[in-house]
């Protein structure tokens, strides 16, 4: 029986399987696309969906053309993401460079295991185009840094992030996300989105844990 990935994904008929590579930031290359598209047409990949967490989902795959797909592919196959708007670096509204951030994120937290999938939001100002009120993690940039919200979701129980901190460098915000999510792993229970933590929690009980 073939070994597939974590997040693979069974489809309706049954048969068949999706998986979802993720670029970072949602970035992509001329190669990274032509690469996409080689092996769509190799491995005869009927549908490829852009998600809306920046993610290629490339749908319909043999069950046993999983792994050498995943093998092919530009991208890694994951379950946690970063979304990530332009910011300064291309959007006149940007006063902070969020694919710079977004980027620092995927690398740091790419390995770290949690009790449950993150989704992440790094926005370059406060109109907030990476949805990070509504993410696990977020981040929005001001003139003055970068604020950091937790416990977003934007699922059926939805939940507008609390703010943990304002005014953070970036060096003050990872260091901010590295103590939450250890203090989310040591005190929330398995499987718990961190939507329900935050709120179960408390955002004052987490403030006064972390700040």
């Amino acid at each position: 029986m073939t070994t597939l990935p974590s997040g693979c994904i069974q489809q309706r008929d049954k048969e068949t399987y999706a998986i979802r590579t993720t670029p970072t930031s949602g970035m992509v290359t001329p190669d990274d696309l032509e690469t996409v598209a080689r092996v769509a047409r190799k491995y005869n990949i009927p549908q490829i969906k852009i998600t809306t967490g920046q993610r290629l989902a490339l749908i319909g795959l043999k069950e046993e053309d999983v792994p050498q797909v995943c093998a092919e592919l530009p991208f890694p196959i994951a379950g946690h993401y970063v979304q990530a708007c332009l910011g300064n670096r291309w959007c006149k509204l940007g006063v902070q460079n969020s694919l710079a951030m977004a980027t620092a994120i995927e690398k740091r937290y790419a390995s770290i295991p949690v009790l449950a999938k993150i989704k992440m939001g790094v926005s370059g100002c406060p109109t907030c185009c990476a949805e990070s009120y509504v993410r696990d993690i977020g981040l929005i940039g001001t003139r003055n840094g970068w604020t950091l919200v937790v416990g977003g979701n934007s699922a059926s129980r939805a939940r507008i992030a609390d703010v943990l901190a304002t005014d953070l460098s970036t060096e003050e915000a990872l260091d901010l996300i590295d103590r939450f999510l250890t203090f989310y792993n040591e005190n929330g229970k398995k499987k718990q989105r961190v939507s329900r933590f935050v709120n179960e929690k408390g955002i004052d009980a987490i403030k006064e844990a972390l700040l």
